[in-house]
């Protein structure tokens, strides 16, 4: 039986119909209860849910591809959000962005304490930042970004230094919108294992383009914009560590016990008679 669910915007009120949750929605992986966090069934209707609510996510930090680039690179792993965009804006308003400032007055304004919500913060990395920021800003006053797709503007990012394919993937998302590539992060890759669209012997740093095309089969299947879905995840999954943490431990603690009783049932290799050892060691 397919699963219902509903969608209430003021006075309007929208059903949702979606796949039973035993059904599969690509081979191997089943819809799931559609009230359940975080199945694909969840994910589909948080989707849709916000886009009927008007309450889509929006991408863009910057005003345009310097601004982009400088947002993300500040951000990232060991970066709170909000660390980061403050970072980014104390070297937007400043100038520093528009007309390519000099390392040493980058790591002038990053070393300086932030306001963030009220209290002073020291932004963590700022020599390595600024080292990375600015030799990019650099060759973008020189250089023409390419701009066909977002896998085209990802690709030539990966060039800059102290950008991967993570960081290149999540700028051309926000300046583009860009539906052909994935913004991998841990909360993306976790949503992946435990909705199983992901192998968990997989990592994002040997096989990145191999988890994003899995990441984009799945958005084909569920019938949503990857860039919706990278959003809604990585906000819905940011927000639930303690469940996130909990649903990954029983998932684990699972799996471990299902191999120690398959590894009890597998049969024993046969085994030689001692004589038989000895004439085969003797040949």
């Amino acid at each position: 039986m397919n699963q219902i669910a509903g969608i209430c915007s003021g006075h309007l009120s929208v059903q949702v119909e979606l796949p039973p949750a035993d059904a599969e929605v690509m081979p191997g992986v089943a819809w799931g209860a559609v009230e359940a966090f975080p199945t694909p069934a969840y994910w589909a209707y948080q989707v849709l849910a916000r886009r009927i609510t008007c309450t889509t996510i929006a991408h863009k930090l910057g005003g345009n591809l310097v601004e982009e680039v400088a947002a993300c690179l500040l951000g990232g792993y060991g970066i709170p959000a909000e660390v980061g965009l403050a970072a980014f804006r104390r070297l937007r308003d400043s100038g520093a962005l528009h007309a390519p400032a000099a390392e040493a007055e980058i790591l002038n304004l990053l070393s300086t304490p932030l306001d963030v919500n009220g209290r002073a913060v020291r932004y963590r990395f700022a020599a390595q930042k600024s080292r990375y920021l600015g030799r990019a800003l650099k060759v973008l006053a020189e250089e023409a970004a390419p701009t066909g797709s977002g896998r085209a503007l990802r690709d030539w990012l990966t060039r800059l230094p102290g950008v991967g394919l993570k960081t290149a993937s999540w700028i051309a998302r926000n300046l583009m919108d860009a539906d052909d590539v994935a913004i991998l992060d841990i909360h993306i890759v976790r949503a992946g294992e435990l909705g199983g669209f992901f192998d968990p012997s997989l990592t994002v740093e040997r096989h990145y383009l191999d988890l994003e095309a899995k990441f984009l089969e799945f958005s084909h299947h569920l019938q949503v914009k990857p860039s919706e879905l990278d959003s809604v995840i990585w906000l819905e999954m940011k927000l639930s560590p303690k469940s996130v943490s909990r649903l990954l431990a029983s998932k684990r603690s699972g799996e471990a016990a299902k191999a120690r009783r398959s590894a009890r049932r597998r049969p024993r290799s046969h085994e030689c008679s001692s004589d038989t050892e000895q004439s085969l060691l003797f040949k």
